[in-house]
Order: structure tokens, then sequence, then C-alpha cells
């Protein structure tokens, strides 16, 4: 999809196949200039019934009376102050609303009482246009007819609204390699497909990049994620990313992202309902891929790191038993007593690869634990951390970009569970509080630098009518990155 800027004016004489305009709920008339006939047909609305301004309330008017444009959109943002949530809601309602109708070229005001709704915008557009087509032909009438955007800005302030434009861009273009990769069918995003992507994108954005195949990550002597993918046919992988953007003395932040290709559960073999989607148990590793795309578009001034140990999870002749013990890279043994906690084991040994690097921030992301949705839901991710400070720098980024996580507790009282008879530690604890016993057992590995966890499978993937992949956590963590430069506040409302 076409995105432009253009000034906020002549909207009478506009040629648009759809204009869209946002209205605030206790806001009388839009606000905008030369919008009489806009004001005079929203005032008509509202008193008819039709349209009350509501956030995420639409009204569409065929050949509006005083206007050039064949069609008016009319998208209620609620109540004032407009935040994040629901300029997100308003432009999702905006895509919704066109969803199916001959609108090739559509115009959106973005006036300077509603900042939020031009990243959102973007970004709810840029969703709208996502079809999957990798593994199947595209519909014969898909639901996005639209092929371009112009969004319609104050006039002195067309330069700044592009830097913002080039931002929201960047991590849509994130967003989606991240929906696309979980997307894949497993036989098609295996470790090694992820290790080719990677290279793929080191290529295009000149960024440093190592594939480690099994005799590299046994000589790193990365016991547990060695032990996950023994029971594969799948050769497993272990992806280094590397972005510069800062003098190389300055201490990078570090992505892990959990790249388990398929997870049947191993031998602790899962239920056979619905274990298709178990294809996205990757999708930590895709946010990862998501964000250096964005990050090495958008060129900050941060040096970067991604880690992803890749491997599918499957039982077999040679597949990890209940019981086992294996010998993690930082040393310690862990006690395997439920295979299907396998996400946790290959984490555990790119966290300690992480400490070589003396980073800022290290962040995992891993579609985690079953007890993380039964906490949460699909609204927040899960959010770990010992670090105050970093916790908050997370929470702020997701506030920004209406990717939101909620910080959970850690604690030596919950860490007991983890207690082993015949290894330094067991790989689950009892089923209370689960998402967290399994951020304690990850702690124990990354205690040499400051750290946080996003529990992330209850919001990387959505089942039933709209099953498929979401993107998130992908604006989150870029959100943070570039909220990491030297001296930089942090930007608002991506």
């Amino acid at each position: 999809m076409e995105f432009s800027i253009a000034p906020l004016k002549a909207l009478s004489s506009l040629r648009s196949d759809c204009l869209v305009v946002f209205v605030q709920q206790s806001a009388e008339a839009s606000g905008l200039l030369d919008a009489e006939a806009i004001d005079a047909i929203a005032a008509q609305a509202r008193q008819d019934g039709d349209f009350h301004a509501a956030a995420g309330s639409t009204y569409l008017c065929n050949r509006p009376q005083g206007l050039a444009a064949r069609r008016l959109l009319l998208v209620g943002l609620g109540p004032a102050p407009l935040d994040a949530r629901n300029a997100r809601k308003a432009a999702e309602a905006a895509c919704v609303a066109l969803k199916g109708r001959s609108a090739a070229r559509v115009h959106v005001t973005c006036s300077e009482a509603q900042q939020p709704l031009f990243e959102a915008t973007v970004r709810a557009f840029g969703d709208f246009a996502y079809v999957y087509t990798a593994t199947r032909k595209p519909d014969a009438e898909p639901a996005c007819l639209v092929s371009a955007v112009q969004l319609l800005v104050p006039a002195r302030q067309q330069a700044a609204y592009r830097v913002r434009l080039q931002r929201a861009q960047a991590i849509q273009a994130g967003v989606d390699l991240c929906r696309e990769l979980a997307n894949l069918p497993g036989n098609h995003c295996t470790p090694t497909h992820l290790g080719k992507v990677a290279q793929d994108l080191a290529k295009r954005h000149k960024l440093k990049v190592e594939v480690l195949g099994p005799a590299q990550i046994e000589r790193e002597r990365m016991g547990a994620l060695m032990a996950v993918a023994q029971g594969s046919h799948e050769p497993a992988r272990f992806i280094v990313l590397r972005y510069q953007g800062a003098p190389k003395g300055e201490a990078p932040h570090v992505l892990v992202g959990k790249g388990v290709t398929f997870d049947s559960g191993g031998i602790s073999l899962k239920p056979g309902a619905e274990m298709d989607e178990m294809k996205f148990d990757m999708s930590g590793a895709a946010s990862v891929l998501g964000a250096f795309e964005a990050v090495a578009r958008l060129q900050p001034r941060i040096n970067l790191v991604g880690l992803i140990p890749a491997t599918e999870n499957l039982p077999g002749g040679r597949a990890v038993k209940p019981g086992d013990v294996v010998t993690t890279r930082s040393g310690q043994t862990v006690e395997i007593l439920n295979t299907d906690a396998e996400g946790r084991l290959i984490l555990c040994d790119a966290l300690d690869y992480a400490g070589q690097f003396k980073p800022a921030s290290v962040v995992d992301i891993a579609t985690l634990t079953g007890a993380c949705v039964i906490a949460l839901g699909h609204v927040h991710s899960g959010l770990f951390s010992p670090d105050d400070a970093l916790a908050e720098a997370l929470l702020e980024a997701g506030r920004q970009t209406h990717d939101t996580c909620w910080r959970m507790p850690l604690g030596e009282e919950y860490a007991e569970g983890l207690r082993s008879r015949f290894a330094d530690v067991a790989n689950i604890a009892g089923r209370p509080a689960g998402s967290v016993t399994a951020a304690c057992f990850l702690q124990r590995f990354a205690q040499a630098y400051r750290w946080a966890h996003l529990d992330i499978a209850g919001t990387a993937w959505r089942s039933g009518a709209h099953k498929g992949a979401t993107g998130r956590p992908v604006a989150l963590l870029v959100q943070y990155l570039l909220a990491q430069q030297a001296g930089a506040a942090a930007p608002s409302h991506a």
C-alpha cells in the first residue's frame, strides 16, 4: 500500500474515492478549515441518531453534498483527550468500513489535535492490506481494495510528519515480516528457513549475521537446546544478528526470541485439537526478526544483537524423555520433568550466550506458557523483570504503541517450586503461577545483566474466524529500542 503526505487544506474541492474525517465525541464540529459541508453532514447524522462519535463508530455518506469526494467517512474518536487505544480503535474502524468497497485512493485528515491518529492510521491500513498468500491463492475478491492512502496534515508540519511516516512504515514492515513467518506452516518455516530469512535480512540491510548449525551449537555447549532438538530430523539453528548504529564500545541491547518452529510437546505430547497452531511457537523469533527489519530501516543510534535458538520439538526414538537431566551452557544441570516446557530450555542457553556482549539490556520474547493466557487473556503480554526502570520503559513503549504488556511478579517464593533432587533445577514447578515459575527459571540464567521477559503466548496469535499471527510485540520492541538512543526522548504515539 502506498502512503503519502499532503497539506490539510481545500477539503471541499479534494477529489477522492473516500475522505476520512475523525470526529471527537464532545466536539460539535470537526475543527478543520474548509469543512462547512463536512460539519453539516456530521451534525445531521448526529441529529438523526445515526452517528454519535463514540470511539470506533462510523458513518459513511455516498456522494456527499458540497464535497468533490465520492464518499465521506466519519469516524468517532470517543471522549477527549484522545489516547493511543481509541486512536487505534478508530483507525481500525475506518478500515472495516471500507472493506470490499471500491475506494482505491483514500484521504485521511490528521489535525494537530489528533496526534495519536497519524501512526495509528498507517498501522491500521498496513494491517488491513496484509494478506497471507505464501501457500494459498489470493481471494478472487480481496477485502482491501485501497491501494493508496494520503494523510492530510498541518501544512507547516509536513517535514515532521514525513519522519513519523517513515517510522510507522518501518514498524509496519517489521510487523508484516513477523506475521508472515508465524503464519507459515511448520514444514515451510523450519529452523533452516529462519536462518535463511536472517541471512537475507542481513544482506538487504548490511547487518552482520551468523547461523550456527548443530556442530557449532554443540561446541558452544548448549546442552539444553540440543536436548530439545534431538527428537527432530530438522537440524537446529542458533542465529546471531548484529546491527551497529552507535560506536563499537557502546553496550548493545539484546533481543532473544524463542524459535520453536513446531511444538508437539515432545514425549509429553500435547492434545491433538488445535495442535496445528503450534507452528506459531516461533513468534518470539519472528518478532526479533521483525524488530531488526524496522531498526535497520530507521538506523537509530544504538547497537543491537538478536539471538534466536531455533528447533522443532517432536517425539521420537531419540527425543528427550521426562526425567532426563541435561547440562546447559552455563554449567547448571536441568531435570526435564515435562518435555513440553521446552521453550525455557532453549532460551536458557541463549540467555547465557547473551552475557558475552556485556549488554545494556536483554529482553527475551517467547510464546512460553498457556498459564499466561489464563492470567492475562489476549490483551496484554506478560512482562517479568526484577529491574523497575527496564520494566517501566517496556510498559511505556507498550502504552505508546497500544501493544501493551502487564508486569507480573517474580521472587524466591515462586522459584521454590523448581527445586530438584536430581539436578540444579527442574524445568517446571506445579500448576499454580505457571507463567511466573517459568520466568523464575529463566531468571537463573540472566543474573549478569538487566533483563526482562515477555510472555506473548496470548498476544502473538489469534484463533477462531480471524485465525493468524498478530505481529505483536514488534511495535513495542521497536518503540523501546528507539527510546534507548543516547540523549533521545522517547518518540510519542508510534
